[in-house]
């Protein structure tokens, strides 16, 4: 049974700020791919979203990075230029996308040089750590494209615990219903 009215739900966690509706940006939110693949756009380009538009809603909170874990299923190398790969934790596929061509874009051309093969070598790293069948956490930049939610990678853990599949489960449950649905109470 859903509390819709706008009183804080008898689980309100008081540590997050409910008249805040940024508090979940620039946080990794532990999202199940279901969730993370209902995430919606911002509907008109307000002075926020044209500066930041990697970020999208979830029940009209917004959200720019995500934790998210499952066994890889697809996974499309272009050595580099980018990895392309799918997890899927059981209650869906997530996209995600590997950066691999930080030496040649001109995006990291203002930056250390120094800096940018550290970030080139780190890419290269959690590009092997990618495999089919491997259960991986990956964090990262959430942002849509060609219609559908993605997830651009920062890093990627290969998780050997056969227990963490179903402590993230009980995780993102869990934060979901004390933490990011009270902010959702305020609108």
């Amino acid at each position: 049974m859903s509390n819709r009215s706008n009183k804080p739900p008898s689980n309100y966690d008081a540590s997050i700020d409910p008249n805040n509706v940024n508090s979940l940006l620039n946080i990794n939110v532990k999202l199940l791919a279901f969730d993370l693949n209902s995430l919606t756009q911002p509907n008109s380009l307000s002075s926020s979203s044209s500066r930041d538009p990697n970020f999208l809603y979830r029940k009209g909170v917004p959200i720019s990075r995500v934790e998210a874990f499952g066994v890889v299923v697809t996974r499309d190398f272009k050595p580099d230029k980018f990895l392309r790969f799918s997890i899927d934790d059981g209650t869906g596929c997530i996209q995600c996308i590997l950066w691999l061509n930080q030496l040649t874009s001109s995006y990291f051309s203002r930056r250390c040089p120094s800096d940018v093969h550290s970030i080139a070598q780190m890419a290269n790293v959690h590009s092997t750590r990618v495999q089919l069948g491997v259960s991986a956490r990956v964090r990262g930049r959430v942002s849509g494209f060609r219609g559908s939610v993605q997830v651009t990678v920062d890093d990627v853990v290969e998780e050997r615990d056969p227990n963490y599949e179903t402590l993230h489960l009980l995780d993102c449950i869990n934060l979901a219903r004390k933490r990011y649905d009270v902010l959702s109470y305020k609108k």
